[in-house]
């Protein structure tokens, strides 16, 4: 399984020997840290669960804490707090993603993965939350073309025309394309190309737009087309 998470950071572009630039998104990616490993034995399924972004405790809640081999210090009722537990080597981290994978028994809780998994001309999916663009109209929606801009029509420059039929069926189909609120969608981005990576920084640099906005939790996995 070849699998981390990240923030999107931006778009620019490289440029190569030949003097051709390529647009390419930043994406800083880990480190992860395995948090829990499942098992068909133990959970029916196979799949390794990874946290990301660290984060202050008090942000977590008791049993995300606990989760992670921590505990929160007792304060109710004025007891003395005790000093927190580390079960397991692993920070307060602010995303857990699950990735399913076929080989979860090569992996151990506590182990980090770094971009350092991939290497430049292979390929990956990226996953993310595409940009909100509140309620939309059908024109720019779904692509319509609109009503006819002369013969005497003043308000149909943007509308989506007859959304149904008369007295037969005398209904709208569910699934009709009509306005409404368009984005914050998960989407996949397939079959990108990693063009760089920079361990240093923990940065991937893929050709081509990302879903998201700058800031935003991105998945990354190996391609499933390539």
């Amino acid at each position: 399984m070849k699998g981390l998470l990240g923030f999107k950071v931006g778009m620019t572009q490289i440029i190569e020997e030949g003097g051709a630039a390529i647009p390419v998104t930043l994406i800083q990616a880990g480190p992860c840290y395995v948090a829990q490993v499942k098992t068909e034995e133990t959970d029916g399924y196979n799949a390794v669960q990874l946290g990301f972004a660290e984060t202050k405790e008090h942000r977590l809640t008791g049993g995300q804490l606990g989760h992670l081999g921590r505990t929160k210090a007792d304060k109710k009722r004025g007891n003395k707090p005790q000093p927190r537990k580390l079960m397991k080597s692993l920070p307060a981290l602010r995303y857990l993603r699950e990735f399913r994978t076929k080989s979860a028994a090569e992996f151990q809780v506590g182990q980090v993965l770094t971009v350092e998994q991939f290497q430049a001309g292979s390929h990956i999916d990226v996953t993310g939350k595409s940009k909100g663009r509140g309620f939309q109209g059908g024109v720019k929606r779904h692509g319509f073309s609109g009503g006819p801009k002369t013969h005497g029509q003043s308000d149909r420059h943007r509308a989506p025309g007859s959304i149904g039929s008369t007295s037969h069926v005398g209904r709208v189909f569910k699934g009709t394309r009509m306005a409404g609120r368009m984005g914050n969608d998960r989407t996949t981005a397939q079959n990108l190309e990693v063009v760089r990576i920079d361990a240093a920084r923990n940065l991937i640099a893929v050709k081509g737009a990302v879903p998201g906005a700058k800031g935003g939790l991105v998945i990354i996995r190996e391609a499933a087309k390539s």
